[in-house]
C-alpha cells in the first residue's frame, strides 16, 4: 500500500482519470457501433462528423493511438460511401 501523501494523490487521481476515460471510449465505440447499424446514407452522412469528431478527441488525449484513430476513420468512411 502507498505510503507517501503525493503517491497516495496520485492512485486518486489515476482513478478518478480512468472512469474518465472508460466513459468517453465507451461512448466512443457504441457510436461506431450505431453508425455501423445504419442503412439510411444521408443519415450516416450525417453522424459520421459526430463520430470522427469523437474518434480525434479520443487520439488528441493518447487514449487511442493517433493510427488506430486514423484506421477507424477510414474504415467508416468508406463504409459510409459504400452504403446503397
Amino acid at each position: 500500500m502507498a505510503q507517501h501523501a503525493s503517491s497516495k494523490k496520485r492512485i486518486r487521481q489515476d482513478a478518478k482519470k480512468r472512469v474518465h476515460n472508460r466513459y468517453y471510449k465507451k461512448s466512443t465505440r457504441t457510436a461506431i457501433a450505431n453508425l455501423r447499424e445504419m442503412t439510411d446514407k444521408t443519415e450516416a452522412e450525417k453522424f459520421l462528423p459526430k463520430v470522427v469528431s469523437m474518434i480525434d478527441r479520443l487520439a488528441k488525449k493518447n487514449s487511442w493511438h493517433k493510427n488506430k484513430a486514423g484506421n477507424v476513420k477510414s474504415k467508416l468512411a468508406k463504409f459510409v460511401n459504400a452504403i446503397a
